[in-house]
């Protein structure tokens, strides 16, 4: 992804060697911070997510809060909160898809640490935090791997100075030693997810009816990557993750240990299948009935194709939490 003439900020001042959870915390979110910086191009300037891929995206959002509707008896207003908006696309774009009368009905919220970006649509209201008693869908499409975290090897905690060399630290104990335990056992590398568990915790608390989805790089118990997976971004290319304000910090997510009970984990390609998002090729007699049809359905596929690639957009994992509704359809429970 081409970012040309973005004007990246200097790196924050150099300082002594702290634990990761620290150093991702200020060099995404303190001041100056990656994130929060004013001017900066936002998520869609340094990586493709699946909302920048495809219009699809936003439309299989739509046909799932149209299920959620459905869920709560069509009520007169409809939350849909959308955690780590970037620049408020995704609400847009699901506004965009959804029938005009539940259009009407929605309280769309973009939650960012970021302020409100210029000319976005004014019905859109944007807040820190997720409202309280939302009786809709909260949606955190990669908010979870921007969450910072620890990181541990050889039973030590990592030291990170701002140029990105690193030390060994004190040893884990407490919670972080338990949840080790509990969901990243054996030697190596490991990235201490309990920080993004208690955040998606409180995120899914706010939801009075419902239902909460988080869509992210994952991985679970039984596949974690022996030497981690934290990395950098910038102007969409890969780099070291060099915690000083000039690229995005990001780690996968254990999204299983994130999982309540109800809740289903599956891959972002069954998830948009069963949203109605096909590669499938349009039949090739509307090439002759309707060219124009055709082009537009061969432009679909194409986009479906890389939402639901294998090694791609399609192996994100989407962990889906009923909140006093049925279990969606789409998925079985964990």
């Amino acid at each position: 992804m081409s970012t040309q003439g973005e004007r990246v900020s200097p790196p924050l001042p150099p300082g002594p060697p702290v634990r990761w959870l620290t150093a991702m915390e200020s060099a995404l979110y303190g001041p100056g911070g990656f994130y929060v910086r004013p001017g900066g191009a936002g998520p869609a300037g340094h990586f493709r997510t699946s909302v920048h891929a495809s219009p699809l995206y936003a439309g299989a959002v739509a046909r799932l809060l149209l299920w959620v509707d459905a869920e709560l008896g069509r009520p007169e207003e409809l939350d849909l909160v959308d955690v780590g908006a970037g620049r408020g696309e995704l609400l847009a774009g699901v506004l965009a898809a959804l029938p005009a009368e539940v259009a009407a009905r929605v309280r769309p919220y973009g939650v960012e640490r970021a302020g409100r970006p210029e000319g976005l649509d004014g019905r859109i209201r944007w807040v820190s935090a997720p409202p309280e008693r939302t009786r809709g869908l909260l949606f955190a499409n990669e908010w979870l791997d921007n969450v910072p975290l620890e990181i541990a090897e050889g039973g030590r905690y990592v030291l990170v100075a701002p140029d990105g060399s690193e030390s060994a630290g004190g040893p884990v104990d407490g919670a972080d030693l338990a949840w080790l335990e509990r969901w990243w056992p054996g030697p190596g590398r490991a990235e201490i997810g309990r920080p993004r568990d208690e955040a998606w915790a409180a995120a899914v608390a706010t939801v009075e009816r419902g239902l909460a989805v988080a869509v992210d790089y994952a991985h679970v118990r039984g596949a974690r990557p022996p030497y981690g997976t934290l990395t950098g971004f910038r102007a969409g290319r890969e780099v070291p993750p060099v915690p000083d304000g000039s690229c995005d910090v990001t780690a996968h997510v254990a999204l299983d240990a994130c999982a309540s009970r109800g809740a289903a984990l599956l891959t972002q390609r069954e998830a948009l299948s069963a949203l109605g998002v096909s590669g499938a090729r349009p039949p090739l007699a509307l090439a002759s009935a309707d060219p124009a049809a055709y082009v537009r359905g061969l432009a679909a596929a194409g986009e479906a194709a890389e939402l639901t690639a294998r090694g791609g957009l399609g192996d994100f994992g989407w962990l889906v939490q009923p909140v006093g509704v049925g279990p969606w359809p789409g998925g079985g429970g964990v």
